[in-house]
């Protein structure tokens, strides 16, 4: 389901109880997470959602009380939130455990997901490892790779929005990058290094962000490089620094060479 400009489940297409919705667009997230909830729920035999039954009316009209949004909450102040909570996912555990108002299952949509703090990651992990069979999740993300890997391999990644040619390069930057880091070699580090020492901060970050996802595939089983899971779970963690390396503008040389040197096997 990745670059889908309409979601639609075909018959007998098999649903996943947790998905994320990915684009920079709030309102793309907002109108892909309405119309899987709307499939979710949704009772037509056909194609869904279908539009037309009494749960995707509901959904559409945004008054289903199956549908559950969480978003990042106020302060005393009024003030939006820096950050989703971890007694927000609490309360989406507690509340999976009670059984739908009216459909088969109850799905949460949680809006700016990838502002949850470590805390409610690991909280909400927990979730989707053993999820209730009356819940599904929907995350929705700006950048996904903010996201827990752990979290990211339990779910599957809608994108939306995504300019085609540049999602492709950042895909095989990450390939040449991760392919050099399961070598683990200095040799072969090294040599990507000076091969990529070119890359513009923009398209670094892509990349990394981009291998980050890849780790997540790999992770559950559908990734297109052999890396061990202690070890992805590693290279995320370096590469969630180097991310924030480049947003406090840091030279792409500079990332590039912690990279070379945290990424040798040990």
């Amino acid at each position: 389901m990745r670059g889908m400009d309409k979601l639609v489940i075909k018959p007998g297409e098999r649903v996943s109880h947790a998905y994320i919705v990915a684009s920079a667009s709030e309102e793309a997230r907002r109108e892909t997470a309405q119309r899987l909830a709307a499939a979710m729920l949704c009772e037509s035999d056909g194609e869904r959602p279908c539009g037309e039954c009494r749960h995707c009316r509901k959904v559409f009209a945004g008054i289903h009380p199956d549908v559950i949004s969480v978003a990042p909450g106020v302060d005393d102040k009024g003030r939006k939130r820096r950050e989703i909570l971890v007694d927000q996912v609490r309360f989406i555990s507690a509340d999976a455990q009670v059984m739908p108002n009216e459909a088969r299952v109850k799905v949460y949509v949680v809006h700016d997901a990838d502002r949850m703090n470590a805390a409610a990651q690991n909280a909400l992990l927990k979730l989707l490892e053993e999820p209730p069979a009356s819940a599904a999740f929907v995350l929705c993300a700006a950048n996904p790779a903010l996201l827990l890997p752990t979290v990211r391999s339990r779910c599957v990644l809608i994108r939306r929005n995504a300019d085609a040619a540049e999602d492709e390069q950042s895909a095989a930057d990450a390939l040449a990058l991760l392919s050099a880091l399961a070598a683990g070699d200095r040799v072969s580090l090294l040599k990507w290094e000076f091969g990529s020492e070119d890359m513009d901060p923009r398209r670094a970050a892509a990349m990394i962000n981009a291998a980050r996802e890849e780790l997540a595939d790999i992770l559950r089983g559908e990734g297109r490089v052999s890396i061990p899971a202690p070890r992805c779970v590693g290279l995320d963690a370096l590469f969630a620094k180097c991310s924030a390396m480049l947003r406090l503008n840091v030279s792409v040389r500079h990332v590039f060479g912690l990279i070379a040197v945290g990424g040798v096997r040990k």
